[in-house]
């Protein structure tokens, strides 16, 4: 019997929230790898961290990780800003990368990380959007796929947070959140958006001072399905995200039923999840473990650093449809490389 391969020896830059819960997932529900370092500035978040792996170092630094320790891979869980200071030298080393996302900050970073990952020999950077791994969301667009119910003609989706963090600004409604529905319209939809606009109804009193929200982002895809995402991030009840798919002859629901119903004392009840990690524990934990088996074999299986980049450009045109109340068209730089053509997985757009 030949021997087991090594383990993947991974790195997580970012310790907080999402950096900590992958380092839990790939010690205890992920096999093939192995969490080696945690790099956090932030010294009691990053000895934290390492507590959920035993035998991991700590480094305040990613160059100062790649210079202490072996590492085959990366993951990124900071914010978008610092992406590609952690991506770049990624790249150098030819590690496998999982970015969280967004790919990066700006649509200018984007295009440097995507041109540097050109010159290698095939993509090596997988970007985290999850929601193409949630069974509800295949199921979904399997059915969009198959056309037994007519073309898709519209989604409603809403995705709502009880609550922000600290200095959370307008503009993150955008980048930080509905940038999860940027990736998944035009997954389900199988085709690019091309227009953004953002209408802002009455505001939630219990947002932050100076928080306007909720908001309501229309997209509009190539042949014209709309999608309307409903974004309101201090709602209190619990986190929910949900999608309507509306067809020619017919109507599809996700994301509502995460829980038990429970009829009792002549009442209806059912309880919500408190946060993104019950929603989407599933999703994550297969994301994860499909990345560390691809990476063993010198892939990715996910998406790609252009699916971030088409991503980021949507962004820009959300951010600016939110500051002028105006349709804003999307205006993509470049057409798609055939160096992301080649071994696209299931969870591609193909946009």
């Amino acid at each position: 019997m030949s021997p087991s391969p090594a383990p993947l020896r991974v790195a997580v830059v970012g310790a907080g929230a999402m950096g900590s819960d992958h380092v839990s997932r790939i010690t205890r529900r992920i096999s093939g790898a192995e969490v080696t370092a945690v790099v956090d500035p932030d010294s009691a978040r990053a000895t934290a961290a390492t507590a959920l792996a035993p035998g991991s170092q700590t480094y305040s630094s990613f160059e100062e990780a790649l210079d202490a320790t072996p590492i085959d891979a990366v993951i990124i869980a900071t914010p978008g800003f610092l992406h590609e200071p952690v991506i770049l030298p990624a790249l150098e080393r030819g590690l496998a990368i999982l970015s969280e996302k967004p790919l990066s900050d700006t649509v200018e970073s984007s295009l440097r990380i995507i041109e540097a990952e050109q010159r290698l020999d095939r993509p090596h950077i997988q970007v985290g959007f999850m929601r193409r791994f949630d069974r509800g969301y295949l199921e979904l667009r399997e059915l969009v796929e198959k056309g037994e119910n007519g073309a898709l003609l519209a989604l409603h989706c809403a995705h709502r947070n009880p609550s922000t963090p600290p200095n959370y600004s307008e503009s993150a409604l955008i980048t930080d959140s509905v940038i999860h529905e940027i990736d998944i319209v035009p997954f389900l939809a199988g085709e690019p958006i091309v227009s953004v606009e953002v209408k802002k109804p009455r505001r939630n009193s219990l947002a932050p001072e100076g928080l306007v929200e909720p908001q309501f982002v229309l997209f509009e895809t190539l042949s014209g399905t709309l999608a309307i995402v409903e974004i309101s991030v201090n709602i209190q009840f619990g986190y929910q995200v949900t999608t309507e798919a509306v067809f020619e002859s017919g109507v599809a629901s996700i994301g509502r039923a995460e829980t038990i119903q429970v009829a009792s004392a002549g009442t209806l009840g059912q309880g919500v999840t408190p946060s993104y990690k019950e929603r989407f524990g599933a999703a994550y934990d297969t994301e994860i473990q499909r990345w560390v088996d691809a990476a063993a074999r010198g892939a990715i299986d996910g998406p790609s650093a252009w699916d971030g980049y088409l991503a980021s450009v949507v962004a820009d045109a959300g951010v600016l449809a939110q500051s002028t109340g105006e349709k804003v068209a999307v205006e993509y730089a470049l057409e798609k490389p055939a160096f992301y053509e080649a071994g696209a997985s299931l969870t591609s757009t193909g946009a």
